[in-house]
């Protein structure tokens, strides 16, 4: 073994512009590097525990929850280790095995992985148009549920994917949310890309249950995750052991603690006051799809963009990667050498970028780079 590869890890685009949507999120300010500081060993988070995390008071743990709860405008919250556990932890607690999950065709990898671990069956709502928009046919919701009741097919749960992870397309949750109402259904939003970036009301939305991602969304360090739910299900999803009382058997006592949740509280009042500068972070993005639409990019997804995830086809990109020895690796090489990174190493055909969180100057100087980079080869 060699163990000196171990010394000295360092991150090497660490002070480069990062334009990677799964982590411009999940950028820590400097409140959550200081906390990392106190807290970096490991289980200190628990110096004060009595046997249950969501109960700690020193941090103040038990407060953070109420709060978290508050702020998503929903009854209670609890910690994940992502919102791939929320939602199984849902799927496992309210569902009956054999079930029906009926969600959006945009769905994340880990909603279907869920349901399968649930031992759940999975119906799709599909696509009101395909290329180029993939927009979910929200309609489509109850279509599908009305075609597994005639069926008598058991529907344990409705999952709309707030904004998926591949267009950048939000959906009206308040529409699914109507007919899950509607139909007498429990209604799970994932809001992995939402929570923490922009407003999200549960109760607005009608939502039963909302899972979100700290890493992704919420600066911070993770992995970790919340779940927040109502009342009505409380007594499923809290269930605590026969055995070991104090803990709640969903969540295995304890979910993530030590760093990614320190990070997550102290990250907790800036991201409360990011959301309200949402307006702003969409004008950003429209004006990177705009102004890179000019010299040749196509945006995916829904017109006008209401995410800072963007998806562009880039056959600009790709012709130069035709010509060009380093081939499809022109672009990255060319990024880097102007201090940007978050594209990945030798993909010309299709980019997804995002400039949540970025100053206005770095998004244009950003824009600017593309443009430098196109005119030069193209």
């Amino acid at each position: 073994m060699n163990l000196d590869i171990y010394k000295n890890l360092k991150r090497s685009n660490r002070e480069l512009i990062n334009l990677n949507p799964i982590q411009r999120g999940g950028i820590l300010p400097v409140e959550a590097k200081k906390a990392i500081y106190e807290f970096w060993d490991g289980y200190s988070v628990c110096d004060f525990c009595s046997g249950r995390l969501d109960q700690i008071n020193t941090p103040p743990v038990c407060k953070f929850l109420e709060d978290l709860a508050e702020f998503l405008n929903m009854d209670l919250a609890r910690l994940t280790h992502g919102a791939r556990e929320g939602k199984f932890v849902i799927m496992n607690s309210i569902c009956k095995e054999g079930d029906y999950v009926v969600l959006d065709k945009n769905a994340h990898y880990t909603s279907y992985v869920a349901a399968e671990r649930a031992k759940l069956n999975v119906a799709e709502v599909g696509y009101l148009e395909e290329y180029p928009t993939y927009k979910i046919n929200l309609e489509g919701y109850k279509e599908v549920i009305d075609n597994l009741e005639d069926k008598n097919k058991s529907i344990g749960l409705i999952l709309l994917t707030h904004v998926d992870g591949n267009f950048g397309n939000l959906n009206d949750a308040k529409k699914v949310g109507k007919i899950a109402k509607d139909k007498g259904i429990p209604f799970l939003l994932n809001c992995a890309y939402t929570v923490g970036r922009m407003p999200v009301d549960g109760k607005e939305v009608k939502a039963d249950f909302i899972v979100a991602s700290g890493h992704k969304s919420m600066a911070a360090s993770g992995p970790i995750g919340v779940l927040a739910f109502n009342d009505e299900f409380s007594e499923k999803i809290t269930k605590t052991s026969e055995r070991f009382p104090i803990k709640e058997v969903e969540f295995l006592g304890c979910t993530s603690r030590g760093l990614p949740l320190i990070t997550l509280m102290a990250s907790f009042p800036y991201v409360v006051e990011r959301v309200k500068k949402w307006s702003e972070e969409i004008e950003k993005t429209r004006y990177v799809v705009e102004s890179l639409e000019e010299i040749g990019f196509k945006q995916l997804g829904v017109k006008p963009k209401e995410h800072d995830l963007v998806k562009f086809e880039t056959p600009i990109l790709d012709e130069i990667a035709n010509r060009d020895k380093r081939r499809g690796y022109f672009f990255y090489d060319e990024l880097k050498k102007r201090g940007i990174v978050g594209i990945k190493p030798g993909v010309t055909k299709e980019i997804k970028i995002s400039v949540y969180g970025l100053e206005w100057e770095q998004v244009k100087y950003v824009v600017n780079s593309i443009r430098e980079i196109v005119d030069k080869y193209a």
